[in-house]
């Protein structure tokens, strides 16, 4: 499985996705605690880690088991 460098406490769980006809298991991250990992660890602020998280994880393709990022629902 794949991870996000340095992010394994925004980490909420896993599942299992299908690629074609393989099955993969791919790890789940919380964004909002992302956001909070980057504005606290990293010092940023919110829209600093939001625009870094919109680029660079969102936006981010590394493969058929490319980590998923999971917001709740009232805020989508």
């Amino acid at each position: 499985m794949k991870k996000w460098h340095d992010l394994d406490e925004a980490i909420i769980g896993q599942a299992l996705m299908w690629a074609g006809n393989e099955r993969m298991e791919v790890l789940i991250y919380s964004g909002e605690k992302v956001l909070g990992v980057l504005i606290e660890r990293d010092g940023m602020t919110h829209e600093e880690a939001q625009e870094f998280v919109d680029f660079n994880i969102e936006g981010a393709y590394i493969g058929p088991d490319t980590p998923l990022l999971m917001w709740p629902l009232e805020d989508l």
